[in-house]
């Protein structure tokens, strides 16, 4: 095809068969999974046992069948190993529809690999096998954290390939001009999720379709011309993003078009915000009904949370102890005032809290604040920043760049003031400045970290702020805050210029 400007017309020429990228990078995940799994397991073993131990068993069954007394411990960790693997294809770790994004895949390794370990200590218990308990205890998390490693570097090496359009799902959009426009824009804005768009079906038009961001699309055909149109284009997934003519009978026979196993079908149900663990679908009468589970604050789940959340800051308080005594003092030792700064913000269900920071501002800056605001035209916004702020000091600046003026907050998640993970809070003025929607911020504790501020923090407007706190607010999970905090850890450790 002669190369334009418009999506779908230029064609993006696959690295290699399209039926066989998926199988290519699974393989791929499998060898770097048995490297993994090999070194734990058998590296565990030398360090706790060496190779000539054996586990001893009184199970007479044992004995009878297998004529042992004792199995070697060599043994033991190459049938780990085993299960291990195929636990991991069992589970669908490698599928194409969990890997590159989202945290699916991490949570499918850790639950095959903690069935194995559960697996383990059931058949130990049933044959009377005595193994050793810290070979089986450092082994299963050391190894997932292996795993986890080696899963997140093949997503850094398959982002980059997917930004030039490979291994990527060569997409056929299908549906009306909204739909189609609202999920071309909104997926072409994450390149990593694996879809790139050779072309489009829009009922009743022809031509080109323009995009929100001024790309353009290319129209390859009608309805009834779905199949040619893969052909033409090189398409290898239809996606249905709705449209009145696209009856359930229309998008069955559009399936029965499609090479099975060559050729995809994904059909957008029109929700946004909504996390996978929420959704479930339940085929009804021969209608795939998709259940969307309500967002869950009391229960267990917060009883998860908050157990984590003393647990973890508990654990940072102790480590970053020298820490908060190098920096009180650096702070007391530049600049009048004292070294911490308390100010009130509103927390869950719209309570008042004192969050603690360190003080990274002269003594009297909340009094200069509306000035600021005024001279900025930012006094009707509820995300109150202040450019090039004056009032922050020198050794302000450095710790606020770092995010180290806000440790001092893991107290406040040790009083259940706050969570380590959850929406900023923010003072009484800006909360009074919120609409419906952004009130269900005051649902769950606000946090030291949030997802929005591991997306751009600062350079976020407040629209795509708040859509962010909200997503978080709905589909929480302690998966999700771990994420969260990897990538903060990140953020802190490489500030960009959204730290201020």
């Amino acid at each position: 095809m002669a190369e334009n400007t418009a999506i779908g017309v230029k064609h993006i020429a696959p690295t290699r068969n399209e039926a066989d990228w998926r199988k290519a990078y699974a393989f791929r995940l499998m060898i770097t999974d048995a490297l993994a799994i090999v070194w734990v397991v058998f590296g565990t073993q030398l360090v706790w046992l060496g190779f000539d131990r054996a586990a001893s068993t009184s199970s007479h069954t044992v004995g009878e069948v297998f004529g042992l007394d004792a199995i070697n411990y060599t043994v033991i960790s190459a049938s780990i190993c085993i299960l291990w693997l195929a636990a991991l294809s069992f589970y669908g770790t490698r599928a194409d529809r969990v890997i590159g994004v989202g945290a699916q895949e991490y949570r499918l390794v850790f639950s095959a690999s903690w069935h194995v370990f559960g697996l383990i200590a059931i058949v130990a218990f049933l044959f009377k096998l005595d193994l050793a308990r810290g070979y089986i205890l450092l082994a299963l998390p050391l190894g997932v954290l292996v795993l986890f490693a080696s899963r997140w570097m093949w997503r850094q090496w398959l982002a980059v390939q997917r930004m030039s359009g490979k291994y990527a799902s060569r997409c056929l959009l299908v549906g009306s001009e909204s739909s189609v426009s609202r999920i071309a824009a909104a997926l072409r804005n994450h390149p990593d999720a694996g879809y790139v768009f050779v072309g489009a079906i829009v009922p009743g038009r022809s031509g080109t379709l323009t995009l929100a961001d001024g790309a353009s699309l290319q129209l390859v055909g009608s309805l009834d011309d779905v199949a040619s149109a893969m052909d033409e284009s090189g398409a290898d997934t239809v996606v249905i993003t709705g449209s009145p003519e696209l009856t359930p009978e229309r998008v069955r026979r559009i399936s029965w078009t499609l090479e099975e196993g060559r050729r995809h079908l994904v059909v957008d149900p029109g929700l946004t915000d909504i996390g996978g663990p929420r959704i479930h679908t339940r085929p009804v009468a021969g209608l795939p009904l998709m259940h969307v589970e309500t967002p869950r604050y009391e229960g267990p789940e917060r009883v998860t949370k908050r157990v984590f959340d003393v647990v973890g800051s508990a654990l940072l308080i102790i480590l970053l102890s020298p820490l908060f005594a190098a920096v009180a003092i650096a702070i007391k030792t530049t600049s009048p005032g004292p070294v911490f700064y308390r100010q009130e913000r509103v927390g869950r269900d719209g309570r008042p809290i004192h969050m603690l920071k360190f003080r990274s501002m002269v003594v009297d800056a909340d009094a200069q604040l509306p000035e600021l605001l005024k001279a900025e035209g930012a006094g009707d916004k509820p995300l109150f920043k202040v450019r090039n702020d004056p009032r922050i000091t020198p050794i302000g600046r450095f710790i606020r760049k770092y995010s180290i003026d806000e440790l001092p907050q893991l107290f406040n998640v040790i009083r259940g003031d706050m969570s380590l993970v959850g929406p900023r809070p923010q003072r009484q003025g800006e909360v009074e400045l919120y609409d419906d929607a952004a009130w269900r911020r005051l649902n769950v504790l606000p946090g030291m970290t949030g997802l929005w501020q591991v997306s751009g923090r600062s350079n976020l407007s407040w629209e795509e702020a708040i859509r962010l706190d909200l997503y978080y607010v709905e589909n929480w999970s302690l998966v999700g805050d771990l994420v969260i905090l990897w990538r903060t850890a990140r953020a802190v450790l490489m500030p960009g210029d959204g730290a201020i």
